[in-house]
């Protein structure tokens, strides 16, 4: 039985959706087996993080991993980079030199965008997965090498195939094994580690100090597709960071940096259909949590008015039409708010292990510090009354331990 968290912790790989799962247990399964491998996924999915954890667990894992984008090197000088050249073999080649492939012997090379790859160089990478052979640019002399090959592409290879970019005999000798990594739309239940890794690597690297995203915050990245995947991700949570050096992130400056994106979603009518970039069956999951949502405030907004006296049932047990300015009716902060399912403010493994009096204790605790240590927003924000919030500190015994935040 494979060790998930292990080679999660090992390579890297953040996330526990059931997409990621799969991409590590295939991981586990080809590792240890010298076979190529394919990797394929939108760009900036992590295909080199997954290349990279397959070479760590593989048996080849003291020996080198070279890692080659062809898509960045130019046509003319590829094969050069690959196989290496000898002395005098074109202008400019004033030694002979290794390529990539003698580089990687007894090791693994991962080739990025293998899609990028001309045609005549395809010939030779085909030559060299099949019987390790290959020469050097200018010199007959064939050479061998023992390298196992990893290769990976954003672009759709049969596609490829088809318009006759990409040679078909390569294609089935490099997907003898297949792993796709699913984008970042499709597996946003991880996106919250992905916040929190990205900024304590950035934070602790840059000494900046870090105050955490607030939960809202979060759920509002939740909602945006990025496009960019895993790589739009880093650099937007890195920005961001920059641009509030310091503070805790809200939704308020979430929604600044995403305004461009976000501006049309928030400016339409959410009683007329809008064109979103979202399945339909999403788009309809989202629809109707918002109106159980506008159910909630209604349901409430009513029974803050019977309380009141605002609003009194007639004989006939029925309401009278008022004019009420629902704007002068108090709700309690996110007493109706829907949460997206899974999320839970006490983890699942903590159940069994804890007290009613210390779940109070740390949310008196937590809250006089966010509110700096007033006590009349703490009380209120807790629902509890001043006096009860006086008697439950000397309770708890919290006075000395609560300082005010810098």
């Amino acid at each position: 039985m494979f060790d998930s968290n292990r080679i999660k912790k090992q390579s890297g790989i953040i996330g526990t959706s059931i997409g990621i799962e799969q991409v590590v247990e295939m991981i586990a399964q080809v590792a240890t087996v010298d076979i190529s491998v394919l990797i394929t996924g939108e760009s900036g999915t992590g295909k080199e993080v997954v290349a990279k954890a397959i070479h760590k667990e593989s048996k080849r894992s003291n020996k080198p991993l070279i890692i080659v984008n062809c898509g960045a090197i130019p046509e003319g000088i590829i094969e050069s980079e690959l196989f290496g050249h000898k002395k005098g073999s074109f202008t400019g080649a004033g030694e002979n030199r290794k390529g990539y492939f003698e580089e990687a012997d007894q090791g693994t090379i991962f080739l990025d965008e293998i899609g990028e790859t001309p045609l005549d160089t395809q010939v030779k990478l085909l030559r060299v997965l099949e019987s390790g052979e290959f020469m050097r640019v200018g010199e007959a002399e064939t050479r061998k090498t023992d390298v196992r090959v990893i290769t990976a592409t954003n672009k759709n290879i049969v596609d490829l195939v088809q318009k006759g970019d990409f040679r078909q005999d390569l294609y089935f000798r490099l997907k003898t094994v297949n792993i796709n990594i699913p984008p970042l739309r499709e597996r946003k239940e991880d996106i919250s580690q992905f916040i929190e890794r990205f900024a304590l690597e950035f934070t602790r690297t840059n000494d900046i100090r870090y105050r955490g995203f607030m939960p809202d915050a979060v759920r509002k990245m939740k909602q945006y597709d990025w496009p960019g995947n895993i790589r739009e991700l880093k650099h937007f949570i890195e920005k961001i960071l920059v641009i509030e050096k310091g503070e805790r992130i809200t939704l308020s400056m979430i929604e600044k940096e995403l305004r461009d994106v976000l501006s049309l979603e928030s400016s339409f009518n959410p009683a007329l259909p809008v064109l979103v970039q979202k399945p339909s069956d999403k788009a309809e999951i989202d629809l109707i949590l918002r109106q159980l949502f506008l159910l909630k405030q209604d349901t409430e907004l009513i029974q803050r008015m019977l309380v009141g006296g605002a609003l009194k049932p007639t004989p006939d047990n029925k309401f009278s039409d008022m004019n009420i300015d629902p704007s002068s009716v108090s709700f309690p902060n996110k007493s109706m708010e829907i949460v997206e399912e899974g999320f839970h403010y006490i983890r699942d493994d903590a159940i069994g292990d804890m007290l009613i009096k210390d779940l109070e204790e740390e949310a008196i605790k937590r809250s006089l510090r966010y509110f700096n240590n007033n006590r009349r927003k703490t009380a209120r924000s807790l629902g509890m009354s001043e006096r009860t919030l006086y008697r439950k500190i000397e309770e708890y015994g919290m006075e000395p331990k609560i300082k005010n935040r810098k």
